[in-house]
């Protein structure tokens, strides 16, 4: 989970990742019997890591009855819900083109998700069947955005458009992936500071898809609300680790290189654009708990009160990766998830994270079905995502406390302009 903090308007929040910012009991643990043993590598947080939340925290901590005046622009250079900042609640979708249906079908399927998108993020109806779930409530930061995984391509004859970086993930000996719940045609991520507005904003998706796609999969998420905290800080993940502290910031002279496809890059339709990798991350929380906060802290390599490196000074000081202790030990254990994910060590390679919790209930077994849903965004997978988590497939202290269960990689497109629909440099192009 690399580290970060959201300010108000697109600027991802900060939170420091599970080890950097991102670790049981007598008789077989509950991790064991969930056959999870070699569990593995999660990019969970801590400099370029995977599973951390990513935007940066407000400048000012909002008056929770402000909430719903929050707006955030559907038109732009960018589509929404990459550099704004973290939202209370989320939804995570995708949809596979029905039977039949193709080109022509997605066209459609697009502009009637836009235009819904553009009325709903004003804080205005869905339409004429709108269902007045969120009646009374403002925007509420509400950000609705599209995707395109590999499939979609195929299935619309625009296999010759099918950008590079959008081939398949490399296999990881920690994944654990239901492939019902993984990959999809279409992607749609939905964020709000509202749980209603997030949910009208998902049922209208749905209703709009009609007869042109179904859903293959969706996943519900969660990041703690906007005032909750007497000011505004890096957020916290399930693990109760400060996590997105080394995330990238809009202001840095390379952001724009390290997130966005250049205006000439290639294909064309991809300007401005992002990639974005999709995880479920289950935290194993019954093994995790049972360490001392010392053990998890080493896990991770940063204080678990403040987000601080081992290697001390304040959440944002710089790691001293060669500090040692009096015996000679380093303070940030060798195979610590912030050590491990740090962009320096992985030859520049960084994500800008922006998750969202999730707790899906307990087993019966009392194992409660929690962790990240992790989103990370990157101008190229191969040159963000990929490298880092290959290092901590290799030994990251984390692994063994996290498992990766989905997993999904999609081209998501530049902004759309005035009068036009996202996706239409490709779809009309």
């Amino acid at each position: 989970m690399p580290d970060q903090s959201l300010p108000k308007a697109r600027t991802p929040e900060a939170t420091t990742s599970l080890s950097e910012p991102a670790p049981a009991h007598e008789g077989l643990s509950r991790r064991r019997l969930l056959g999870t043993a070699g569990a593995t590598g999660l990019v969970l947080g801590t400099a370029g890591a995977a599973v951390g939340y990513a935007a940066a925290p407000s400048e000012a901590a909002a008056p929770l009855t402000s909430l719903g005046t929050d707006r955030v622009m559907f038109h732009g250079k960018h589509q929404p819900g990459i550099t704004d900042g973290l939202q209370a609640r989320g939804h995570l979708v995708a949809f596979d083109l029905a039977a039949g249906a193709g080109r022509k079908e997605a066209v459609a399927l697009l502009r009637r998700w836009s235009e819904t998108a553009r009325r709903l993020m004003a804080g205005e109806p869905g339409g004429h069947d709108d269902t007045d779930v969120a009646r009374d409530a403002g925007p509420s930061s509400l950000t609705i955005t599209f995707g395109f995984g590999h499939s979609f391509f195929a299935r619309t004859g625009l296999e010759k458009q099918r950008p590079t970086a959008l081939d398949p993930l490399p296999e990881f000996s920690s994944d654990h992936l239901d492939k019902n719940r993984s990959n999809g045609d279409l992607w749609v991520q939905i964020g709000a500071n509202d749980a209603l507005v997030a949910f009208h904003a998902l049922r209208a998706i749905q209703k709009d898809a009609g007869r042109a796609a179904k859903v293959r999969w969706q996943m519900n998420g969660f990041n703690r609300s906007p005032g909750a905290t007497t000011h505004p800080m890096t957020a916290r993940n399930l693990m109760g680790q400060i996590d997105g502290t080394r995330n990238p910031k809009p202001g840095e002279t390379d952001f724009d290189q390290r997130i966005f496809v250049p205006e000439k890059g290639e294909p064309a339709w991809m300007a401005h654009g992002s990639y974005a990798v999709v995880r479920r991350i289950r935290m194993l929380l019954d093994d995790w708990e049972q360490l001392s906060v010392k053990a998890q802290e080493d896990v991770i390599g940063r204080r678990k009160s403040d987000g601080a490196a081992l290697s001390g000074g304040a959440e944002t000081t710089a790691m001293d990766l060669e500090k040692t202790d009096a015996k000679g030990n380093l303070v940030v254990p060798i195979n610590a998830h912030a050590r491990i994910t740090r962009p320096d060590q992985n030859g520049g390679a960084a994500m800008l994270r922006r998750p969202f919790s999730f707790h899906d209930g307990i087993d019966t077994d009392g194992v409660p079905d929690a962790g990240l849903l992790f989103v990370c965004w990157q101008a190229d997978p191969l040159r963000g995502f990929v490298p880092v988590q290959r290092k901590l497939d290799r030994g990251d202290a984390l692994s063994e406390f996290i498992r990766h269960e989905s997993s999904g990689l999609f081209a998501v497109p530049g902004g759309a302009a005035e009068g036009e629909y996202v996706g239409q440099k490709l779809l009309e192009g």
